[in-house]
């Protein structure tokens, strides 16, 4: 079940990005560290009604943040899908220990849901160049990348995906 983050999960959620960071970390993908993402940031997260988290059983095995909210960086590239609203996906992280159970492409489809009905006519999201699993997912999900832009920790490609509405 994919449902908001609340205030009680912030240990849950920070637990699983330590995780990830270290995970990251280990395979050579130097993304995130102790300053970001912080629980600042993710209390932020909360308070918008930005985070959402992937539960079972009572657990909480992942997390995705989805605003409007663009990087100064992505004013400079070439984006295809340009009119109407654009959603952002940030921070998508899933626990290390139940990675490659499909946690990730659901919080995707849900993101696809998310986005359809809330009548944007795009997707788009930064990834870490190193992070090869995560490109991956993104391009076998229909993101197209569009350019790249620079961040603290160095270079991030840049994606978009097309929303097509159902509505006629």
């Amino acid at each position: 079940m994919i449902r908001k983050g609340k205030k009680e999960d912030i240990v849950s959620i920070m637990n699983i990005i330590k995780a990830a960071t270290l995970d990251m970390e280990l395979n050579h993908i130097h993304q995130w560290d102790n300053i970001y993402p912080d629980v600042i940031t993710i209390d932020e997260d909360i308070d918008k009604g930005n985070l959402s988290v992937y539960e079972n059983n009572g657990f909480i095995y992942a997390l995705i943040v989805l605003n409007e909210d663009q990087a100064e960086e992505y004013r400079n590239l070439d984006w295809k899908y340009t009119s109407g609203k654009q959603l952002v996906i940030h921070r998508l992280c899933v626990d290390p220990r139940t990675q490659s159970h499909g946690i990730a492409r659901k919080l995707l489809k849900y993101t696809d849901d998310f986005a359809m009905q809330n009548e944007y006519s795009s997707i788009r999201l930064d990834a870490f160049p190193s992070n090869k699993r995560a490109l991956k997912l993104y391009e076998k999900n229909g993101y197209e990348k569009v350019g790249n832009v620079k961040f603290r920790k160095g270079e991030f490609y840049c994606y978009e995906k097309k929303i097509i509405s159902q509505r006629t």
